[in-house]
């Protein structure tokens, strides 16, 4: 669709090529166009957001996308970090790697979920990599690596079946391995919540410490809960319990069109922008602290859009849903124990209960919010990166 391939020669699989962006005018008129003819849907009068996006809001949005978003600054901004491309696996993986001038930073490695991308670290860059010139203690420096998951984003669409979290965990491992990096930590939300925890059961020789936030399996509890056992829980996980099954009852469509039939809703995704959109900023309003009375008040409507141009430019509405598809057509479910130091932020919209993850995850470090949501490291960046700093302090 774009012109996006990266410099460099590639004479065999294993070679890290540098990378930029650079998308063609014409994909940018394209989706201006698109925008532009927009058939709109009808809506019952008055009904908010009780049956997903209000129309009003959603042309107010995409109004704004078409004629004032600038994604040729964004993608300036995007161009300012080194960023590469490797194939891992037969699929390509596409990844900013920012190394601190901190020689002995430790290296970290940060994983995206869905409906995320690299985008939602660009905050946390800075703080993570060059502490001291954010009002933190150089001992504290990372070298970050953030990939896109095959199928995300700059990676692209994936050619092959089978793409699991574990396979991506794999594919990480081989990664920091062709990096050099002998010692790491793994971060991530969402489903890098997942591929976190795996790279340490996978690679615990080179992981030091497994940090995640918006965790859900591995960290909830796996099918109902009997009276007995929710006699025992507190008030918070109680909450949070309600919260879960009100996901299950209520939020819970996305899940199962993309783990069921990723192929279909692709197609409406792919051709519609707006429909693109919609489908990606319901989850920033369900999912956003509850504070917040719509997407953009919770996370910058510039970084929002410029995440949502990372699916729509790069086609890959289709291969991004099918980790799903995968996940839940495969055993990556109910690992083993795993054994590396884990440590889990909790923001205020997340599910995450201790005693349900100390069953799967050893577990030292336990962090509590009371602000932020699903998106942490573009809700709440200083609440995280301090996190990540006093988990990781002690492991390096």
């Amino acid at each position: 669709m774009s012109n996006l391939a990266g410099t460099g020669l590639q004479s065999e699989a294993t070679t890290i090529r540098p990378f930029r962006i650079d998308v063609a005018e014409a994909d940018l008129m394209d989706l201006r166009n698109r925008l532009a003819s927009t058939r709109w849907p009808d809506e019952l009068t008055g009904a908010g957001w009780r049956y997903g996006v209000p129309v009003a809001y959603l042309k107010q949005l995409a109004d704004y996308w078409r004629t004032s978003y600038d994604w040729r600054k964004h993608e300036a901004e995007l161009n300012r970090l080194p960023q590469f491309m490797t194939e891992i696996d037969g699929d390509n993986v596409h990844f900013m790697h920012v190394r601190s001038q901190v020689p002995d930073a430790l290296p970290l490695i940060l994983t995206h979920g869905w409906p995320g991308s690299v985008v939602e670290f660009l905050d946390v860059i800075g703080p993570l990599t060059e502490p001291q010139a954010h009002g933190g203690d150089q001992a504290d420096a990372f070298h970050v690596v953030i990939p896109s998951i095959p199928g995300y984003g700059f990676s692209g669409p994936t050619h092959q079946a089978g793409w699991t979290t574990d396979r991506v965990a794999r594919a990480w491992a081989e990664l920091m391995s062709r990096l050099g990096y002998e010692r790491y930590g793994a971060q991530g939300g969402d489903w890098g919540a997942f591929v976190s925890p795996e790279l340490g059961r996978i690679d615990p020789e080179h992981v030091v410490g497994v940090h995640v936030n918006a965790a859900t399996i591995g960290f909830i509890p796996f099918g109902p809960v009997d009276a007995d056992e929710q006699a025992t829980l507190t008030e918070v996980e109680k909450t949070r319990l309600e919260r879960l099954n009100r996901f299950m009852n209520d939020m819970n469509g996305y899940f199962q069109i993309q783990a069921t039939r990723p192929q279909t809703i692709a197609f409406g995704l792919s051709d519609s922008p707006v429909g693109q959109l919609a489908w990606i900023v319901e989850k920033f309003k369900e999912w956003t602290d509850a504070s917040a009375e719509l997407p953009e008040d919770a996370v910058d409507r510039d970084r929002l859009l410029t995440n949502v141009m990372l699916y729509w430019l790069t086609g890959t509405a289709a291969s991004s849903a099918r980790l799903y598809y995968e996940n839940m057509h495969s055993a990556s479910w109910g690992q083993q124990p795993g054994t590396v130091a884990t440590g889990v932020a909790v923001f205020a919209q997340d599910i995450a209960i201790r005693r349900y993850g100390e069953r799967a995850n050893n577990i030292v470090h336990w962090s509590e919010f009371d602000r932020g949501g699903h998106f942490a490291a573009m809700e709440a960046p200083d609440l995280l990166v301090k996190d990540v700093r006093d988990f990781y302090r002690s492991l390096r």
